[in-house]
């Protein structure tokens, strides 16, 4: 995330070399987490005809794989540090698979939810954020590049997964694409497969076991011990630091990314078939989800460069705020979009914003709760999308359903991103700025070394307001709570925060 020194940590990230298998790894699982959801609505018009049920029904599919990738952070967490990561990706990918081979054998839609929605989005859950701990194992000065690199994958794979899934549908059927598609998320088997023990860590010491190798993601006490091994100092485990909800900064987020997510996703799930039916042929219209996917490769890698400048990382949180500003505008501008023209010009609009929302969410919750919160705030985040996600499409093909009309879905996202962008740049201006003015001088003068080094992740990158009013401060602040927080387990903030983009 920032550009911060070298961190403390197990072993020294080498910065290359096998780290570039765990970057592909990181890429392929990245795409299939993110893409995968928004791809499989190419099936939906089959499935709408074959089951006899509405286009809200068949949406449920794709709100279920969202919910189970973002709802079941906490549980990776705890399975990461019980087994390691390779174990959990390995049981992911397998468990990915099959529930879409599964899935490709069902007759009634609740089997589908079970095997297609529950299993596979289990099961990519289980890949994505263990990938993101040895991604933040493996790199530290190149960290930016790979977060990019890595982040790359969703829209990649956006791109090709459409198309394929188009044409795996024309040849044969929702029911061998589906077993096809179960599959290529084998892939996701390889990607564990490579995600190896950071060489001179503690799980490279004494074996390869998987308890060794999870205790090498787990944070460091001040002797440099991790904490939960023989010679550390012995702490209650605790999974989540609900004291996260304190923080004035991560409410405002965490509201905010409810609002954002209820619409953001809807305009990709809907296009598809909103193309169709407005006399689109159906390989075009799978084609402008491939449109996205391509300007969104450009837009993330482009984004986050932007972000790490000096002039302004500060002000990151009205930048993405900006974003979604734009990502709003687009939907809003776009409703009555019916000619392919008109369709392409809104996905490459979309495309950009979208992309920018997507570098940027992380970059702004760390800077918000800091480097030592990150791993309990990701997780409660990510649980609070879920809820939003199950919710949102749903209720947009309820009412295409009840309605025929697609220009009200359009409004209706477009204005509930919006609410979020204002929302979120109004309470950082408002609420969590700080006033200008002298700053009492630091109760310790000459602890500009451990302090600082604790907080060079979090502080370059905090904006302007969130992130300085509560724990991401100053080093005074840090040193007052550094005896409270209690490391959390599922990766410590020097790999979990790292790691995520």
């Amino acid at each position: 995330m920032g550009a911060g020194g070298p961190s403390e940590r197990p072993g020294p990230a080498p910065d290359g070399g096998w780290g570039w298998a765990v970057l592909l790894g990181c890429f392929v699982v990245t795409g299939f987490s993110y893409a995968f959801p928004k791809a499989v609505s190419v099936y939906f018009k089959a499935l709408m005809r074959d089951f006899d049920v509405g286009y809200s029904d068949t949406a449920w599919i794709s709100s279920i794989m969202l919910a189970m990738l973002y709802g079941t952070g906490p549980v990776s967490s705890i399975l990461v540090n019980q087994f390691g990561c390779r174990p959990v990706m390995l049981a992911g990918g397998l468990l990915a698979s099959a529930g879409m081979v599964l899935a490709s054998f069902t007759s009634s839609l609740v089997e589908l939810y079970l095997t297609a929605g529950v299993l596979t989005g289990l099961g990519m859950a289980l890949n994505f954020q263990p990938s993101l701990i040895m991604l933040g194992l493996y790199f530290d000065r190149r960290r930016p590049l790979a977060n990019g690199l890595a982040a790359a994958g969703s829209p990649v794979f956006l791109s090709a997964l459409s198309p394929l899934g188009q044409v795996l549908l024309e040849r044969f059927g929702w029911r061998g694409g589906f077993l096809l598609m179960g599959g290529l998320l084998l892939n996701c088997c390889t990607c564990g497969a490579v995600m190896r023990p950071l060489p001179g860590g503690p799980g490279a010491q004494g074996g390869a076991g998987a308890p060794e190798e999870a205790r090498e993601m787990l944070p460091l006490e001040r002797g440099g011990k991790p904490s939960g091994s023989p010679g550390g100092r012995r702490r209650g485990k605790r999974l989540l630091d609900l004291s996260v909800f304190t923080d004035r900064g991560f409410v405002v987020y965490a509201v905010a990314k409810f609002i954002l997510v209820l619409g953001l996703f809807v305009p990709t799930i809907m296009l598809v078939n909103y193309a169709k039916d407005a006399g689109v042929p159906d390989a075009e219209a799978a084609f402008l989800l491939s449109v996205i996917g391509f300007v969104d490769i450009v837009a993330r890698p482009a984004c986050g460069a932007l972000a790490g400048l000096a002039r302004v990382r500060p002000h990151v949180t009205y930048l993405f705020s900006l974003a979604m500003l734009a990502n709003g505008l687009t939907d809003l501008c776009s409703a009555r979009a019916r000619s392919y023209g008109a369709l392409v010009g809104f996905c490459v609009a979309f495309g950009l914003s979208y992309g920018m929302v997507g570098a940027l969410q992380f970059e702004v919750l760390m800077a918000t709760v800091g480097a030592h919160r990150f791993p309990s705030a990701i997780g409660l985040v990510l649980l609070v999308e879920a809820v939003a996600v199950l919710i949102g499409p749903p209720s947009a093909g309820r009412l295409v359903d009840a309605l025929k009309n697609y220009e009200i879905i359009f409004y209706l996202a477009g204005s509930e991103v919006l609410l979020s962008a204002l929302f979120l740049a109004t309470a950082t201006y408002c609420c969590l700025r700080k006033p200008r003015g002298p700053r009492p001088a630091p109760d310790h003068a000459g602890g500009a070394g451990d302090a600082g080094e604790a907080e060079s992740d979090g502080e370059p990158g905090c904006p302007a307001a969130a992130a300085q009013e509560n724990h991401v401060g100053p080093e005074r602040e840090q040193a007052e709570e550094e005896e409270e927080r209690e490391p959390v387990l599922g990766g410590s903030t020097e790999t979990v925060g790292k790691g995520a983009f």
